[in-house]
């Protein structure tokens, strides 16, 4: 009986090993094309890169294989070094302070008042303008004599600014650009997670007499962890790869003051066409990623302990 039992229950699990078979037989050719374009699509440019990386390369002319040189040259290139430094200062600047805004935005949005719908509709439509065109009207504003920014100055009696023609001012002022533009998708993603905080902690905490900003800190901010960690990745990884609105505003001026990264390697790439250089500045640049990805899963968790 127990034999019969056993044999049965092998009859099952082969039973199960051809259906698998069958299966794969079958269903591969569905996998293929998706294969084929992950390998085509993210694949083979990076391995092209790392390739070019290891190449002296000018367009027009012919490769010829360096090794690690184009790495050796980015550790002693000062010019790249200032703009690693100045891409993590923009980024600082252009994540805390849109998701510091966003969520006291959101915090208003959030309350009832009369036309609330009409004022979360004008806030968000700085998002919906493209970065160039956003870019353009702010290059206007910014003009030292006939920028509407530098007459509304004059009239609280505040000295004219120079604001992107000053090496010194340039990066504040285009983060300035930054958070007008994407204030409102923090704002929205926070709106989102205080739509969906439940009443009942709220309820237990007016019973026991906790204020507003008690109610904020120990009940609303640890339940909108997630969804400011999310604010936090998604304009991390914009302000990275910001290259359309400081491009178009400054070229990376002046001079190399608002030269970051993305700048550096755009005009190494097409301005200088060193194409082997350029390509070990998207390698570092990507490793820096990684780094910053890291650091965020950490202070993830760190944040999470915390509250």
């Amino acid at each position: 009986m127990a034999d019969g039992h056993a044999a049965a229950l092998a009859g099952v699990a082969a039973d199960k090993v051809r259906r698998k078979r069958a299966y794969a037989r079958h269903y591969w050719p569905f996998i293929v094309p998706a294969a084929v374009v992950v390998v085509a699509v993210i694949l083979f440019p990076w391995i092209f890169t790392l390739w070019m990386s290891l190449q002296e390369w000018k367009l027009g002319q012919g490769r010829t294989f360096v090794g690690l040189a184009n790495y050796e040259r980015l550790l002693h290139d000062e010019r790249f070094h200032g703009s690693i430094l100045r891409t993590l200062y923009f980024t600082v600047l252009a994540v805390v302070i849109p998701v510091v805004l966003g969520v006291a935005a959101a915090l208003a949005f959030h309350r009832k008042f009369p036309l609330r719908g009409l004022a979360r509709t004008i806030f968000i439509l700085p998002m919906m303008a493209t970065p160039v065109a956003v870019a353009l009207v702010w290059t206007m504003m910014f003009h030292p004599q006939l920028g509407v920014l530098n007459w509304i100055l004059s009239q609280f009696g505040i000295p004219p600014s120079l604001w992107v023609y000053d090496a010194n001012t340039v990066i504040p002022t285009l983060v300035m650009v930054e958070v007008w533009h994407w204030t409102p998708l923090v704002m929205l993603l926070v709106l989102g997670g205080l739509a969906s905080l439940p009443v009942d902690p709220y309820e237990a905490a007016k019973i026991d007499g906790a204020t507003s900003f008690q109610a904020f800190r120990y009940i609303t901010l640890p339940l909108l962890a997630p969804f400011l960690m999310v604010a936090i990745i998604i304009r991390t990884i914009d302000a990275l790869k910001t290259f359309d609105t400081i491009y178009v505003i400054t070229q990376g001026g002046p001079g190399t003051a608002s030269e970051t990264i993305n700048i550096f390697l755009y005009l190494n790439a097409f301005a200088y066409y060193n194409m082997g250089y350029a390509s070990a500045v998207v390698v570092v640049f990507f490793a820096l990623i990684i780094l910053l990805a890291m650091l965020l899963l950490w202070s993830r968790e760190r944040f999470k302990d915390a509250v």
